[in-house]
């Protein structure tokens, strides 16, 4: 009973994807995406579907008697699962890879093997993407909350990038469908830090600015201080508009240098061969230096592996640094970039071999003394520590975030206060600061932080880009103390960071979670597990791919297993945190977060129209007065009626300045010689007429006398409109009659009971 088409077979089927080409006769099962039936002149059908196993997608290609059509249109159908056996060909009209000769369909039951979360305590997934994450998100919201709900799952966040898109279709889910689930409203913001503590200086020296100061530049094995090594330090010292003199040292990093490396620097495994020990090479560089501020572009950088550098050979020494990327981003705003060769370019200290530490330190001694000369010659400034307050003030009054660095940020609402804080900074975000993205100043968070939970965000969020660039402990805790509980995320959303030599390899991506938590414990604030979830199942990651793609991004095809996991899933991701440990990060806090959150409706259930003085007395007064004027006094009761009944459905429901608002545009419009159309149910009101928003009068078609006022009625005569009526005079006075109204067929207004919100 199960054959629908053809002979029964018991061939083991075969993945799509295997099917490479014409491999001859294959068996295969799948689900059909689509159907179509073409009538052949020759007496046959031609049926098309294609149909996937979720590994790959193919066509198959039948021909088949007409009276076979019915019966089997009726089971090859969108959504039905097969087994069928054929023969793999090149299809001659479209050159497509093409199952044809079909000996025998089955139907079948849903061979997907379905997830379920069997944990007896479960989760809450606290960032989560659906599609309204433009470009990003591939799943409906109402898909992902109804998955949570199967599982068993209580609650559920909505963190979609700057937008509050998804938040009707969560409540309508809940409400319409009866998915009997919590949603947690919030958002994951572009976040800046545009709090006036500029950082340029960071140390304790302090001098006039023409003292001297020491430029200086490595070239590393790599981006991480904990992990690579120098293999050249260069600098210069330049003093009052001059460089003096220059300093500059190869160091055996002993580890190979990466290609993609030398290809930047030129320094290969043959050029620091025998060169100084860092032993010998860094107690050089510091004598060079001496006391005196050491400045560099992108100081945390290079300060970082000078630090981790002294702190292996055992040197104490307190550094001042000066950063001149921060420097130069506050100074020229409007610039897009502030790297070395963009800098050098536009303070013209001419060119040179960007990436060699020797040339870098140079260049960069000559911007630092045009950077110097803007800031006496703009600012005033007289000394070292002028600088930071100096820039902060130009910061301030600039108020340009387009330079600062983004973060990813997770806020959700705790209340009712705190979801009318999201949609304020949502709306500053995507209006009074959007740069390419919406973006969320820190100084506007604090203003709006009552009722909101901040979460640290993924590896893009501030905590965790700082970590992994080498951040001190205590600069670490400052930053993680701005946050009401901090994300940590399976080491499969991070793995790209290997592959782009961020992080050496797994284990220290669990050891960057591992420092989180330990952060979190320090500060006793929550520490949460998140998936970052885009999609809804792991194979739903070739959507994704296919979006990036589009978009060019070149590892597209390496997609994070960003997918909706189940409590079990997640507890075996952090299994190397220790049961209990797990348990807390997974489970226990993750719905601690969801009860810290009040039941929210996103959008009220009354209506807010706008206020205006007298709009109800005015609308009434001006639809009366050209009633009147046109229908004569008293009114014919069919238009007094007609306008009663409107006009108390308008103001009854306070609709009134809805219309006051709508009439003072048109009469602007007209005004100013720009004509006004009208459609829809504007033009099936009568009100809408007699307030001069709609040219069309909405009663039925009938004669009106303009000097008499006389009123001949032809309503359901044929007549689609008043114009469409012949020509006539008035019986009374003798006037050739105004031909008015239209046959409206479908006149709803504002809806059958006149209470739909216009």
């Amino acid at each position: 009973p199960d054959v629908i088409y053809g002979r029964d077979f018991d061939t083991e089927p075969m993945e799509i994807e295997q099917i490479t080409g014409e491999i001859g006769g294959v068996t295969i099962r799948g689900q059909v995406l689509s159907c179509d039936l073409r009538e052949l002149r020759i007496g046959k059908t031609l049926i098309c579907f294609n149909i996937t196993d979720f590994t790959d997608t193919i066509a198959v290609k039948m021909f088949v008697k007409n009276e076979q059509v019915e019966e089997l249109s009726g089971a090859i159908k969108v959504g039905a699962f097969f087994k069928l056996t054929g023969v793999t060909t090149i299809d001659r009209f479209d050159s497509q890879l093409t199952i044809g000769n079909v000996t025998g369909i089955k139907k079948i039951p849903d061979f997907r093997e379905k997830r379920m979360d069997t944990s007896p305590e479960k989760r809450v997934e606290l960032h989560l993407h659906t599609n309204m994450s433009a470009m990003d998100g591939m799943s409906t919201t109402k898909s992902l909350m109804q998955r949570a709900k199967t599982w068993g799952h209580t609650a559920m966040a909505i963190t979609d990038h700057g937008v509050a898109q998804a938040f009707p279709e969560a409540m309508h889910a809940i409400e319409r469908n009866g998915i009997d689930l919590k949603i947690l409203y919030g958002v994951e913001a572009y976040y800046v830090n545009d709090s006036g503590n500029v950082s340029v200086v960071k140390g304790k020296y302090d001098a006039p600015l023409d003292e001297t100061f020491v430029c200086f530049d490595t070239e590393t094995t790599g981006l991480k201080p904990t992990e690579e090594e120098m293999t050249e330090i260069a600098a210069v010292k330049v003093r009052n508009g001059e460089v003096l003199e220059e300093f500059q040292t190869y160091v055996n990093p002993h580890k190979p240098i990466p290609a993609n490396i030398t290809e930047l620097t030129g320094i290969s495994d043959e050029t620091v061969k025998d060169a100084p020990e860092l032993s010998e090479a860094l107690p050089k560089f510091l004598e060079f230096a001496g006391d005196l501020p050491l400045v560099a572009h992108n100081a945390g950088f290079d300060m970082a592996f000078i630090n981790r550098a002294c702190e292996r050979l055992g040197i104490e020494r307190e550094f001042t640094s000066i950063d001149t990327v921060e420097m130069s981003k506050i100074l020229f705003p409007d610039m897009k970039r502030h790297k070395l060769d963009v800098m050098a370019k536009k303070l013209k200290v001419g060119p040179f071999d960007h990436h060699r530490a020797s040339e870098d330190a140079a260049v960069l001694g000559r911007i630092f003394i045009k950077l110097l000369e803007k800031m006496r010659d703009e600012l005033h400034a007289a000394k070292i520590s002028d600088i930071n307050p100096l820039l902060a003030g130009l910061k301030a009054k600039t108020g340009s975030l387009k330079n600062l660095r983004r973060y990813h940020f997770i806020i959700l609402a705790k209340n009712q206060v705190g979801l009318k804080n999201l949609y304020k900074l949502i709306s500053y975000s995507n209006l009074k600061y959007f740069n390419k993205k919406p973006i969320m100043p820190r100084s506007e968070l604090i203003r709006h932080r009552e009722g909101l939970i901040f979460g640290s965000a993924c590896e893009a969020g501030e905590l965790f880009s700082e970590m992994v660039h080498g951040a001190s402990h205590e600069e670490l805790l400052k930053i993680a103390d701005f946050y009401d509980y901090l994300e940590i995320q399976p080491i499969g959303n991070n793995q790209f960071m290997i592959a782009n030599g961020t992080a050496k390899d797994e284990e220290e991506l669990r050891d960057y979670n591992r420092k989180i938590l330990a952060i979190a414990d320090e500060l006793n604030k929550p520490c949460v597990a998140t998936g970052d979830v885009h999609f809804l199942e792991p194979e739903d990651e070739a959507f994704r791919r296919i979006l990036m793609a589009g978009m060019g991004f070149k590892d597209a095809d390496n997609q994070a297993p960003l997918y909706l996991k189940t409590t079990d899933e997640m507890l075996e991701e952090f299994s190397y945190l220790g049961e209990d440990r797990a348990m807390e990060v997974v489970v226990t806090n993750t719905n601690m977060i969801a009860d810290w959150c009040d039941t929210l409706r996103p959008v009220p259930r009354e209506n807010y129209p706008p206020k205006m003085d007298n709009s109800a007395e005015d609308l009434e007064r001006m639809c009366y007065e050209k009633a009147k004027r046109m229908y004569g006094d008293p009114l014919p009761e069919k238009v007094k009626a007609r306008l009663e009944r409107e006009l108390g459905s308008i103001i009854g429901n306070g609709y009134d300045v809805m219309y006051m608002i709508a009439q003072k545009l048109v009469a602007k419009s007209l005004q100013d010689g720009y004509l006004v159309g009208s459609r829809g149910s504007v033009g099936s009101s009568l009100v809408a007429f007699m307030s001069d928003i709609t040219e069309v009068n909405s009663l039925a078609p009938h004669y009106l006398c303009p000097k008499c006022h006389y009123v001949e009625w032809h309503e359901n005569e044929g007549f689609g409109c008043g114009a469409d009526m012949p020509h006539k005079t008035c019986p009374k006075c003798g006037e050739p009659l105004n031909q008015e109204g239209f046959s409206i067929p479908f006149e709803t207004f504002l809806g059958f009971n006149g209470d739909k919100v216009p």
